[in-house]
């Protein structure tokens, strides 16, 4: 009895009803059966459907009725992402008004020119930036200035300063050989930054504060020592050795924990030192030690070159001239033959 009602009212709304709803409405319905009908596994709509959708919303009031697929909410999403892929077509389409952009390499040069150069602001940045010449506004540069991290890096700082003070930079360190019976020996060396020359080394089996004095002593006898010493933590280089090294005139500089790139001067003399030589003998002793250090450190000022001193020798080495293409090349053992120096024949 009620699905007879239901059919009597649907009947009576479809002949009093106006005609144009009536077909808008099988219409839709009709589009609702062919989505349905669809071999699409999940039954999703296509943007053909949603055209449909958003079509019929324009042109129909009474959209809402017939919907069994879809909310109307679902449309009218469809509907302002349409919306949203229109205007982004049009942007793309036609030149934008208004500001400039900034293009990647002027940002890319704000950003570089604020991290090489911490105490710069915008002024500076943008005198450079025009010198080079870009066109911008002041405001636009203190605008992106906004976005950079202005905390300089401590490793940058640190490169700075020994860069800065390299002629008034000296190292001390330890480094450890282990001898044939199995005894360790401790060899301290002070080394310069502006020529990498070693002013002062020495080995020992026993190292302690006075002893390491007495050779921070040694290491200037009669010129002044430099304004800073670098030095790590340690436990050698205690308050008695601070004291000495204040005392001879020179700013003791303690490096941060477990950062040898600060002490990078010595660290890699130590390198250069197992390279060139203690990898390829047996220390037998204590006065083995001292004779090959001697005659490594001989090699090391006067023959071996430096890629810090644009392949210099820390004592500076001749260039030696040839007269004619013929001259003779002769070749002189070092380190028992571990390594050759090369000169023109007289």
């Amino acid at each position: 009895m009620i699905l007879l009602l239901r059919h009597f009212i649907g009947w009576m709304v479809g002949v009093f009803g106006s005609r144009e709803d009536l077909i808008l409405e099988n219409l839709a319905l009709r589009q609702q059966l062919l989505a349905l009908h669809s071999k699409r596994p999940r039954h999703r709509l296509s943007t053909m459907h949603k055209l449909f959708w958003i079509a019929l919303r324009r042109l129909w009031s009474e959209w809402k009725a017939p919907l069994i697929l879809v909310t109307p909410r679902t449309v009218v999403a469809w509907h302002r992402a349409g919306f949203r892929l229109y205007w982004r077509w049009l942007s793309r389409a036609r030149p934008v008004g208004g500001r400039k952009r900034v293009s990647t390499e002027i940002r890319g040069l704000i950003f570089r020119m604020a991290a090489e150069n911490p105490t710069w602001g915008a002024p500076r940045i943008h005198g450079e930036l025009l010198k080079l010449g870009f066109v911008l506004s002041e405001p636009t540069v203190s605008r992106w200035l906004r976005k950079v991290r202005r905390t300089p890096d401590p490793a940058q700082r640190w490169l700075t300063f020994l860069r800065n003070h390299r002629d008034a930079i000296a190292a001390m360190d330890f480094f450890t050989v282990a001898t044939l019976t199995f005894g360790i020996l401790y060899c301290f060396f002070v080394i310069g930054h502006d020529r990498r020359k070693i002013l002062r080394f020495n080995v020992t089996r026993n190292p302690n504060a006075l002893w390491i004095g007495q050779q921070l002593r040694e290491a200037w006898p009669y010129s002044p020592a430099h304004r800073f010493l670098l030095f790590d933590h340690d436990s050698k280089f205690g308050i008695d050795v601070i004291s000495a090294v204040k005392d001879l005139g020179s700013q003791p500089i303690r490096t941060a924990f477990r950062s040898p790139w600060q002490n990078g001067v010595a660290e890699r003399w130590v390198g250069s030192c197992r390279r060139d030589l203690l990898d390829h003998v047996i220390v037998l002793n204590e006065q083995h030690f001292k004779r090959l250090m001697s005659e490594y450190i001989c090699y090391y000022h006067e023959d071996r070159t430096h890629l810090g001193l644009a392949k210099d020798t820390p004592t500076g080495r001749p260039i030696a001239i040839r007269y004619g293409a013929d001259g003779t090349i002769h070749s002189f053992p070092r380190l028992g033959g571990l390594h050759h120096r090369y000169a023109v024949a007289a």
